[in-house]
């Protein structure tokens, strides 16, 4: 019985780890090969140490020139890759408020522009934007961040409308707080911000608007991901999939 995803390729943007390398990972358990992309090449070395499906490679997706460069024989397409920042608006560094859009907004779009003529000419594609949240919703002193993904939000569904006779589907998931490396730089900067202990970030801030009060496992995130390129996906596109815990229920 074959894989789900024989002879398909994704590219996987963040994958060394959190969310991306738990995609990654679920990718190559339906059979994919798999670009894993990361800031520098060791960081997806060891996906590529467990299997022969992945393929890593370095690319600083905040460089336009540089994402130029990554493939385009790509099926299934997740923009994942991100970082925060947490600064009130006055005190917000411009470069990096520029730095976090290239990254989160401008880099999905060269990417899903440079992918969609190979999948138009298969007849088939998938796009999963790792959205979050805060694509849904915002929270103060972190500008870029909502911003660029409140623009993915609204690129991924132009890309859903523009591909839906192309057999292309595009949507966002959007999960509260994940357990990953970024998250748990957040805790740190915003226990700096608010002069607070960081247990007191997760229980006071984190997990206040969530009516499930953890934080989410990536794996979890993956499964999610695999209901977008599965069986039952060529309907589901140009949607915001929630794994919030019931944050946007409010």
């Amino acid at each position: 019985m074959s894989a789900v995803l024989d002879g398909r390729t994704a590219l996987v943007t963040g994958a060394g780890s959190g969310i991306g390398a738990a995609v990654a990972r679920r990718l190559v358990a339906d059979g994919a090969k798999v670009y894993a992309v990361d800031l520098a090449e060791d960081r997806v070395a060891p996906l590529a140490a467990h299997s022969d499906l992945v393929t890593p490679l370095g690319c600083d997706l905040s460089d336009l020139d540089a994402v130029e460069q990554l493939p385009t024989d790509v099926d299934i397409l997740v923009n994942n890759a991100g970082r925060q920042h947490v600064s009130r608006l006055e005190e917000f560094d411009p470069e990096m408020f520029s730095n976090i859009l290239r990254l989160m907004l401008e880099s999905p779009f060269r990417l899903i522009r440079r992918s969609l003529p190979h999948m138009y000419a298969r007849g088939w594609g998938r796009v999963v934007n790792i959205s979050s949240a805060h694509g849904l919703r915002a929270s103060p002193y972190k500008s870029a961040y909502v911003s660029a993904k409140h623009g993915l939000e609204g690129l991924s569904k132009v890309t859903a409308l523009e591909g839906a006779e192309h057999g292309v589907t595009s949507n966002c998931i959007n999960p509260a707080y994940v357990r990953t490396p970024l998250v748990e730089a957040q805790i740190a900067d915003q226990a700096r911000t608010h002069g607070i202990s960081e247990d007191e970030v997760v229980t006071r801030i984190m997990l206040t608007p969530v009516a499930v009060k953890r934080l989410i496992e990536p794996a979890e995130t993956a499964e999610l991901a695999a209901l977008l390129w599965g069986p039952a996906s060529a309907s589901i596109t140009g949607t915001s999939l929630s794994q919030d815990g019931g944050w946007t229920a409010r």
